[in-house]
């Protein structure tokens, strides 16, 4: 049976020969490649989405005031424009 020192030890042989092979140089072109494509598409990340989507709703419910306060202006005899 393997005690729990083998098994670290197998482990840490493991990540060693991972971080010297070529996969970790894969990983790098790969990583590069995608960032190319995302970047030419101008995509975005959902981070920044966000951020956008929640300037968009405020933005919008700001507009939706002014327009309920200008129809209230609008309906109002002349003369009266104390809020």
């Amino acid at each position: 049976m393997i005690d729990r020192r083998q098994f670290e030890e197998l482990g840490s042989r493991l990540n060693e020969m991972l971080r010297n092979s070529p996969a970790q140089d894969v990983e790098k072109n790969v990583r590069a490649l995608l960032a190319a494509f995302f970047e030419r598409f101008d995509l975005v990340a959902r981070e920044d989405f966000e951020v956008q989507r929640k300037l968009l709703e405020r933005a919008q419910a700001k507009l939706a005031a002014l327009e309920a306060r200008v129809a209230e202006l609008e309906t109002r005899p002349a003369g009266r424009n104390s809020p």
